[in-house]
């Protein structure tokens, strides 16, 4: 029922809202940014006959979910929203009453279907990273006509810095997100303890798994110290203060702010190779990236061991940031491509 209203009903309304807007005034480009607009703007702009762009920041075009989990433990991905795929899914978001939602199977693959179907009649659609991008080639055949364009987020980089404070005095190792299972966070605590690591632990963030992962961590016997939820601004700050980042994301992300952020300030990561992660994160380049936990513990002491691995990531990081993912180069892509959409 809540999709209903967020989608099907929501569309209606707006498209005509946004319709009317079209023709009292004279706009050359629609860009539209997210899942409960994509689908309206693009039936408005095409009813008007003006170019519309459709940003693509998650996984909805191919999982009724956005995030393609389908269990609530372990590292694979859902391979496909089918039937099958569909009653595994629903099951750790239903509970114990989960045979009965089993008929909403056909709405929920229909409402897929219709998403992808108006997404593919934009005139362009900009997938942040390659992942995404990926993922729309392989399941999304609606789309194999559409242009498709990969463009990251923006980030301010020298605003970013501006917040940025000294050196904290004592080093710390930091995680900050949401305490949630597609974050991986049931694994920090293990990953902490195989790396023996003797800096404190930061975890800023909140969420369903806080009880538990608090649980597990008074047990661990580990410096470890919970910060709950915090603004942006403290976020930067605790960004900008700590040692290392501890990213255990079982994902898929499809661009982490967190670690565009800490890349731009030169925060040493240790990060799951998952979703667009590899966009920023290269591989003892700009840090270290694991396929398992056990992986992310060794790339936790490999940071803690050695301060010029630390250094020579961090400077990596920040260039790499300031050339690719900076605002100032960012918009002038969309740009470029409004141009392109507008002229022809």
């Amino acid at each position: 029922m809540r999709n209903y209203y967020k989608s099907e009903k929501l569309t209606r309304a707006l498209a005509g809202y946004l319709g009317s807007l079209l023709r009292s005034e004279r706009y050359e480009i629609v860009h539209a940014q997210h899942v409960m607009t994509i689908p309206a703007a693009v039936a408005a702009a095409r009813a008007a006959h003006v170019p519309v762009v459709a940003t693509v920041r998650d996984y909805w075009p191919v999982c009724y979910w956005s995030d393609l989990r389908h269990t609530r433990d372990g590292l694979a991905l859902c391979p496909a929203c089918t039937v099958a795929n569909m009653r595994v899914c629903i099951r750790p978001r239903a509970g114990g009453l989960w045979p009965l939602a089993l008929p909403m199977i056909p709405y929920m693959r229909s409402n897929l279907a219709a998403k992808r179907s108006a997404l593919a009649r934009a005139d362009a659609v900009i997938a942040v990273s390659r992942r995404i991008a990926q993922d729309l080639v392989e399941r999304a055949p609606e789309l194999s006509r559409t242009r498709l364009e990969i463009i990251p987020n923006p980030i301010d980089v020298a605003a970013l810095r501006t917040l940025s404070r000294a050196a904290a005095v004592e080093p710390f190792a930091l995680y900050l997100g949401k305490l949630a299972p597609n974050k991986g966070t049931s694994y920090l605590v293990d990953v902490v303890r195989q790396a023996d690591l003797d800096w404190p632990l930061v975890i800023a963030g909140d969420g369903p798994d806080r009880a538990e992962l608090e649980r597990t961590a008074q047990l661990s016997g580990r410096r470890i110290e919970f910060k709950g939820w915090v603004d942006k601004d403290e976020a930067t700050r605790l960004l900008a203060d700590a040692s290392m980042l501890i990213f255990p994301s079982r994902g898929p992300e499809s661009l982490s702010r967190v670690l565009l952020e800490a890349s731009a300030l030169g925060v040493p990561i240790a990060a799951m190779d998952t979703g667009g992660t590899r966009d920023i994160v290269e591989h003892d380049v700009t840090g270290l990236l694991s396929s398992t936990a056990d992986g992310l513990a060794a790339g936790v002491r490999r940071l803690r061991q050695d301060a010029t691995l630390r250094r020579r990531l961090g400077d990596a990081a920040k260039r790499k940031m300031e050339r690719e993912f900076d605002a100032a180069a960012v918009v002038a892509r969309v740009e470029q491509l409004y141009v392109e959409l507008a002229r022809r």
